[in-house]
């Protein structure tokens, strides 16, 4: 018992959601001598529920994938584990695959009332009622600790993530993808947008707060559906929100963005009417955090500048001599 609650000290002591998950799966090796354990993720892809493994362990030791989720190989739909998917539709706490060779215990991790999670521990011999009880125990441990992580990784307005969430997720999100290739052999890309709803603080005197607080939760609701589940977004504070997004090309990222400001432009907001949004990426896989928003703030403010309701690339308007780099660390003012 003492290895397992010194392994229970050292996951909570953890203030990153991978690594926290990355400990738990350590501390559930400890309870059996044949156990093997993942952490599935679900997403979507096609308008169908995935899941694939984001971390596992492999002799001994848990490592995590450096794949897309969309891209990951060992991908496979939610239907292909038929007793998982019954559990997610039904929102119960487990589900079992008691079937020779092995035995499956799968228990999703619930934040919010959504499945976005799994933990699943695989053995040889069926599990026995003690062991199940400890597993459970260790696994109720992480979900509450987890729990709390999420709430402070999240803007209490529109529960996007928050902005001491982001130099995190950065350094995550702009590391090599793996995956198979596509568009000429070319890796996934990365890019980081500044979203910036025009003309908020009129919003703010004309209708009062409480309208503004509307309008920032129904814009923070349009870019979780209109981007993928893969994909990173934060609210930075007041109208500010970025995205982390992975696409092959420059060309595919501003449709990406493009679309967005439409729907925007399209969607009537209670009370306010019309409301449009100014954007500004670019390139986020050079430079630290600080100096790739600096680029990203560059364009963003040229679109401001040349009439707002519009999204610019900065490299785009490198290119065509419209912009000069300024950016320095002293110079940001994002931080």
């Amino acid at each position: 018992m003492a290895p397992i609650l010194q392994h229970l000290v050292e996951m909570t002591g953890h203030r990153d959601q991978l690594r926290l998950e990355l400990s738990v799966l350590q501390t559930l090796l400890q309870l059996g001598t044949d156990m093997r354990v993942r952490a599935l993720e679900f997403f979507f892809a096609d308008a169908e529920v995935m899941v694939r493994p984001r971390s596992w362990s492999e002799d001994g030791e848990v490592i995590t994938s450096h794949c897309d989720a969309a891209s990951d190989p060992a991908r496979q739909t939610l239907d292909e584990l038929p007793e998982l998917a019954r559990c997610i539709e039904q929102k119960a706490t487990s589900a079992v695959r008691a079937d020779a060779p092995m035995h499956t215990l799968w228990l999703p991790v619930w934040v919010n009332d959504k499945a976005h999670a799994c933990l699943e521990i695989t053995q040889r011999k069926a599990f026995s009622r003690q062991q199940r009880d400890v597993i459970l125990g260790v696994f109720r441990v992480y979900q509450n600790y987890q729990n709390l992580l999420d709430y402070s990784e999240r803007d209490a307005l529109t529960g996007l993530h928050n902005r001491k969430t982001f130099e995190e997720q950065f350094a995550r999100y702009a590391a090599p993808t793996g995956g198979p290739a596509r568009a000429k052999d070319a890796p996934p890309q990365q890019w980081l947008a500044i979203l910036d709803i025009d003309h908020f603080k009129r919003v703010n005197d004309e209708y009062g707060h409480l309208y503004g607080d509307e309008v920032l939760i129904l814009v923070a609701n349009l870019l979780r559906n209109s981007f993928r589940a893969q994909d990173r977004i934060f609210r930075f504070g007041g109208e500010e929100f970025v995205v982390l997004l992975r696409s092959h090309t420059e060309a595919a990222a501003h449709e990406a963005f493009e679309r967005f400001r439409a729907r925007v432009k399209q969607t009537m907001f209670p009370q306010i009417g019309g409301i449009s949004v100014s954007i500004g990426y670019c390139a986020a896989q050079q430079g630290a955090p600080v100096e790739v928003l600096g680029r990203a703030d560059q364009a963003l403010y040229y679109a401001k500048e040349n009439g707002r309701n519009q999204v610019h690339c900065y490299d785009e308007l490198m290119r065509q001599g419209l912009l000069k780099a300024q950016i320095a660390h002293s110079e940001v003012e994002l931080f």
